[in-house]
């Protein structure tokens, strides 16, 4: 993306001109990100493609398209959730990514009036969460934090958590195996669910040792893993980054079947010196075979399991794109889904699997059908998930600090709003920096506060009793980019940023509303 050089110059809180915070300059927005700030926003109603006389501020050519603003709504997705871009490796789930929040109503906008300067503008539907309240409407970028689920332990330094609807898989378990038990130990009685349940807790320690698997793999490639999760059958890795290469991800995809394959092989080797009639014998054979089942439903190869992780890993390594990989790993695996849902409940019914099709009647083949179209659904959204995760891993270069960010004008602490927004039309302007008499950055005046004052009060309400102190979690460098743009901002939740040069000079200032409609957007475009 070109960008330009310029001039402008910063004013203090009264209308004389004030030493400039660092070199004017002035930047050429890339026109394929839209400079999203129009309409009459409360402010600075102008968008950023004007001439400014703020500190350090981007200004862009008069032809720059724009994008409209919502600063009611900040929450920047992660993906997912926001823009975590990374993968979730495990036994059944795939990748997820917020949606957006819908935009309110335009008449309810904060009026402004706009510079006189000729542009082409885009400004149209999306631009309607301006003025509806002084306070955000939705949460500022933030990490996905675990809820809903109990804090079992922090092997390798990753918190593993128990998901509510374990809870119930274990007690599925435990009756099912229980009725097992009857039929080979019938003289265990009503003891028969205690051994049960041990059963299913120590498939589940299993499980945790094939996540345990991939997460060892990931922090040896130097990737974060946030969380691992034990769920809904099986569990899930959730890794924030993605592997750099295909050899690596192949690497981090087979370990958890590879070590679910170890331990089947471990539950035999046991099972040889003990008796096959007694509970140990019936527990290490059922561990055996559920583990052999774990490895071999892993290794099928289509998203979002290893297999498919692996599919992908190999179309990436002879196409050299990853996202070829992803395409073909996906569709397979929606392919895979399918099969599934038809396949499992005929091969019970054929009695393929072990028992007599005599047998596969009345409640077992509504639990089969049950059972198939719950592994297809888990299929086919984890690999829409894996899709739509590696849009946005694709995408994500497009978020730029440097074009996204907004002009601003800088105003003493006792400016009046009234004063502060009519130099921010003068200027340009779409943000407000209040400074002290050096003109040092102190805070960064809410779009949302503004919002709150009637206009006839704007006269009388000083802009630092609507500012937020600017902490250092909240000054962002001009050249971040992509992911590391999102981790900084999800590190520190805000409304506003203030943007700086890498010599500590004033650029500008970054909307988090302003980073969510760009993330939208590049989650819009195709690939």
């Amino acid at each position: 993306m070109d960008e330009s050089g310029g001039s402008g110059q910063p004013r203090s809180g009264t209308d004389r001109p004030a030493k400039p915070h660092a070199g004017p300059t002035a930047q050429t927005t890339d026109p394929t990100i839209p400079d999203p700030h129009e309409n009459g926003s409360p402010a600075a109603a102008p968008s950023a493609d004007d001439a400014t006389d703020s500190a350090r501020q981007p200004a862009a050519d008069d032809k720059a398209a724009e994008e409209p603003s919502t600063s009611d709504s900040t929450s920047t997705p992660a993906p997912a959730e926001v823009p975590a871009s990374g993968s979730e490796t495990g036994t059944g789930d795939g990748e997820q990514s917020p949606a957006p929040d819908a935009d309110a109503d335009a008449d309810e906008r904060a009026d402004l009036p706009r510079p006189e300067a000729p542009r082409e503008t885009h400004a149209t539907d999306e631009h309607r969460t301006l003025a509806h309240s002084g306070a955000p409407k939705n949460p500022p970028p933030q990490s996905p934090q675990p809820r809903g689920g109990l804090l079992m332990g922090r092997p390798f330094g990753v918190p593993v958590y128990v998901a509510p609807s374990w809870f119930l898989v274990a007690a599925l378990i435990t009756w099912v195996f229980g009725g097992q038990l009857d039929r080979v130990l019938p003289e265990l009685g009503a003891a028969r669910y205690l051994v049960s349940l041990f059963f299913a807790v120590a498939f589940y320690a299993s499980v945790l040792v094939h996540e345990l698997a991939h997460t060892v793999a990931a922090l040896r490639f130097k990737l974060p893993v946030r969380r691992i999760q034990l769920q809904f059958f099986g569990g899930v890795s959730e890794i924030e980054k993605e592997a750099e290469t295909p050899g690596r991800e192949f690497v981090l995809a087979f370990v958890g079947p590879l070590l679910s394959l170890i331990l089947a092989g471990l539950f035999y080797l046991a099972m040889q010196p003990v008796e096959p009639g007694t509970v140990p014998g019936v527990l290490l054979a059922g561990l055996m075979a559920s583990n052999l089942i774990v490895a071999a439903f892993n290794l099928l190869p289509g998203l979002p399991l290893d297999g498919g992780r692996m599919l992908r890993a190999i179309v990436w390594k002879i196409t050299g794109r990853p996202m070829s990989g992803t395409i073909a790993a996906a569709w397979v695996g929606r392919a895979l889904a399918v099969c599934v849902l038809i396949g499992l409940p005929l091969l019970t019914q054929s009695g393929a699997l072990g028992s007599s099709a005599e047998d596969n009647v009345g409640m077992d083949t509504v639990m089969d059908a049950l059972l198939a179209a719950i592994l297809a659904a888990i299929i086919w959204t984890g690999a829409g998930n894996s899709l739509r995760m590696a849009r946005l891993r694709e995408h994500l270069p497009d978020l730029r600090a440097r074009t996204l960010t907004r002009r601003a004008v800088p105003v003493e602490t006792d400016t009046p709003l009234s004063e502060a927004l009519r130099r921010a039309n003068d200027a340009g302007a779409r943000a407000l920096v209040v400074v002290d008499a050096e003109g040092t950055p102190l805070s960064l005046v809410r779009e949302a506060a503004i919002v709150g004052v009637p206009e006839h009060r704007r006269p009388w309400v000083a802009v630092s009793g609507l500012a937020q102190d600017i902490t250092d979690g909240m000054r962002v460098s001009a050249e971040l980019a992509g992911e590391d743009l999102l981790d900084t901002l999800r590190a520190t939740p805000a409304t506003e940023y203030l943007v700086v040069e890498e010599t500590g000079e004033i650029y500008g200032v970054l909307s988090a509303a302003d980073v969510e409609r760009a993330f939208v957007k590049a989650m819009a475009r195709p690939s």
